[in-house]
């Protein structure tokens, strides 16, 4: 399934391996991602290519200062013609959802959103509305510009499965890139005519139950426990991370096995997301922020640290 998917992806979206892997990966784990890159590196071609590839419903919501909860989850709407409320969904109920500069809204309506990630609902006047299954958020934030810009607090941070960092494609991608996307050929036409639809909403529900199956020995969960607890005393990190990074951890390790065609994980599935899965979790020291340590550097020393279990 893994194989098949990246090669339709592959057929109109260039490079980027880490965003394909960690989206397909956290899709396949009940996980959301964070995406943090500059803009016009094709966030929203890819989403698109997805939702082809995948047989899901795809949308994007535009996130700027005076988007309101009500915008995004939608509102009761008066129907004239039966006097009454009725229950207009807003564009979060899809089931791959690009929120395109999620740090540009204020923070009730990040919680919004946070709150349907995390139960799959939106709940209006008393009724619940379930969004469909599976449902999958990949928030973006641009690095570059901090003007007008609402930082996402670290409790709703961690909310996200993985952080996604994406730069520039090399030489010959950009190429590609180029020559690919340069025939004024329009894109849904693209679609229908080169990706093909290699599986279903309903498939890709049994896919994650059946990723959940994969075997974790007892020496692994100690291996990405004593991971996680390292971050709460390790010198240069001020916050470590919280148990929910174990638990994803777990479950992407999981992902990433059976993507191997195996039914049990190894610690080079752990070592493979354990950035992306704890970049967002982990805050640096003042002093090492002085010092210009990067939080990757100080993860990468901190899993050289932890010894790795061998059977």
């Amino acid at each position: 399934m893994y194989r098949r998917l990246t090669q339709e992806i592959g057929k109109l979206y260039v490079g980027q391996d880490e965003l394909v892997l960690g989206t397909l990966t956290a899709l396949f784990s009940h996980g959301h991602v964070l995406i943090e890159s500059v803009p016009g590196l094709g966030k929203t071609l890819f989403v698109r290519t997805l939702g082809k590839v995948l047989g899901c419903q795809f949308g994007r919501i535009q996130f700027t200062a005076d988007l309101m909860p009500s915008d995004i989850t939608g509102a009761p709407v008066f129907d004239m013609k039966e006097s009454e409320f009725r229950f207009h969904p807003g564009p979060v109920f899809t089931q791959l959802l690009l929120a395109d500069e999620i740090n540009r809204s204020p923070a009730k309506t990040h919680a919004a959103l946070l709150e349907i990630m995390q139960e799959y609902r939106v709940t209006i006047d008393g009724v619940s509305h379930e969004v469909p299954r599976p449902f999958l958020v990949m928030a973006t934030q641009n690095p570059l510009e901090s003007e007008g810009t609402y930082n996402l607090p670290e409790a709703q941070l961690d909310r996200f499965m993985f952080k996604l960092i994406i730069d520039y494609p090399d030489s010959q991608q950009e190429a590609e890139i180029l020559r690919m996307h340069s025939l004024q050929i329009d894109l849904s036409q693209r679609l229908h005519d080169e990706v093909a639809t290699v599986t279903s909403p309903q498939e890709i529900r049994e896919m994650i139950a059946l990723c959940g199956t994969v075997r974790i020995d007892d020496s692994l969960v100690d291996y990405i426990n004593n991971l996680v607890r390292l971050t709460r005393n390790w010198p240069s990190l001020h916050i470590g991370a919280s148990p929910r990074a174990g638990i994803a951890l777990m479950q992407s390790a999981r992902t990433l096995a059976a993507f191997g065609g195996r039914d049990y994980a190894t610690p080079d599935d752990v070592v493979e997301v354990v950035l992306p899965a704890l970049r967002h979790r982990v805050q640096l020291t003042a002093e090492a922020e002085v010092e210009g340590r990067r939080v990757d550097e100080e993860l990468t020393a901190l899993i050289r640290s932890v010894e790795v279990p061998r059977s």
